[in-house]
């Protein structure tokens, strides 16, 4: 609560001094310096508003509106999760039906297999080259001359 002064608490008059700075005596007389100064007003209590209910009633809604779009994500997630679960199990179960087991069609006896000859031309064997082919030429000397790697410049020929 606010506590506000009357108009009638500003006077002046009492509070006067001296050319010294000093408060003046206007009570010269230790009779009248006996007596009580003249009694103030009472103060008066102010309403002050406060925002606590508005703020509070605000809040209150945020959060059940946040609570309410945590319900309906909650909600969606399920239902996608059920979806979810409902399209795996038909695929399960019609992979569990496309694999039923089944016996496999009797050869025909009656015309035997003869395999024909392939139209395409033979394969042309080729000669190996153990060598690598490479731009540079790669020597290692490990104690002998057994290890010796030099570019190839020969195509493959065929073996004859």
């Amino acid at each position: 609560m606010k506590f506000v002064k009357s108009a009638s608490q500003f006077t002046t008059g009492l509070w006067s001094t001296n050319s010294e700075g000093m408060p003046k005596d206007e009570f010269k007389d230790k009779s009248k310096s006996c007596q009580k100064s003249p009694t103030m007003e009472n103060t008066k209590a102010q309403e002050v508003k406060l925002h606590t209910q508005q703020r509070a009633t605000k809040r209150a809604m945020f959060n059940y509106m946040v609570a309410t779009k945590l319900s309906i994500l909650e909600q969606q997630r399920k239902q996608e999760e059920m979806l979810q679960k409902m399209i795996e199990e038909e695929e399960i179960r019609l992979l569990r039906k496309e694999m039923v087991p089944r016996a496999q069609l009797m050869p025909f006896f009656d015309r035997p297999f003869i395999p024909q000859r392939s139209s395409r031309p033979l394969t042309i064997p080729r000669e190996p080259s153990f060598r690598m082919m490479s731009s540079k030429g790669f020597s290692c000397n490990s104690g002998s001359e057994l290890y010796n790697f030099q570019p190839t410049t020969q195509a493959m020929n065929p073996i004859k």
